[in-house]
């Protein structure tokens, strides 16, 4: 399927393993894919960028989230019953160092170099954007179409970041598939 990948869905993957490193994740999620296309360049990340998408915002949100476990705490859920999530954070690292609720205790970031596998989540949203290049009858799959594919199912982790930005997932999903169905893509 690899071989298929245009240039600039090459470098949103291979960026996607620079977010995830630099933000100390082990696995590559939606989240990071989403996060190398909206830093790239090209037509994708112009629409990316015109819809709300915010390469700094977006990454704020996906460490926050990942630091939360994912759906462990949710902050807007732990400040309606008075818990600051922030203020948490902030405690606990004065407490015990930058980044002390980023690993859990007692293990040690790993995987700083070498191969940093994909989540389940983010490998079904490269199968769908292979699936969404041969609906609309394309024969490369471009970062366009992994977009679709990370945004086909309003659950996963790319899809729910994005529309914590405010950004209408549906509207999003409709001006990539303009781009890639017209000439600019």
């Amino acid at each position: 399927m690899f071989e298929r990948f245009t240039t600039d869905a090459r470098a949103a993957v291979t960026g996607a393993q620079t977010e995830a490193r630099d933000l100390g994740d082990h696995h590559i999620g939606t989240g990071h894919v989403l996060l190398a296309i909206v830093r790239g360049g090209g037509a994708v990340a112009r629409v990316l960028h015109e819809q709300g998408l915010d390469a700094d915002d977006l990454r704020t949100r996906l460490a926050r989230f990942n630091a939360a476990g994912g759906d462990a705490l949710d902050a807007d859920a732990l400040k309606s019953i008075g818990i600051d999530l922030d203020a948490v954070r902030e405690a606990a690292e004065e407490a015990f160092g930058e980044g002390a609720l980023d690993v859990p205790a007692g293990k040690l970031p790993r995987l700083r170099r070498g191969h940093i596998p994909f989540t389940p989540e983010a490998k079904k949203a490269l199968e769908l954007s292979l699936r969404h290049a041969i609906r609309l009858r394309q024969k490369e799959i471009r970062s366009g179409h992994l977009v679709l594919g990370m945004l086909h199912d309003d659950t996963t982790v790319a899809a729910r970041l994005t529309a914590g930005t405010g950004v209408r997932v549906s509207d999003l999903r409709d001006r990539v598939e303009r781009l890639l169905t017209s000439d600019a893509a």
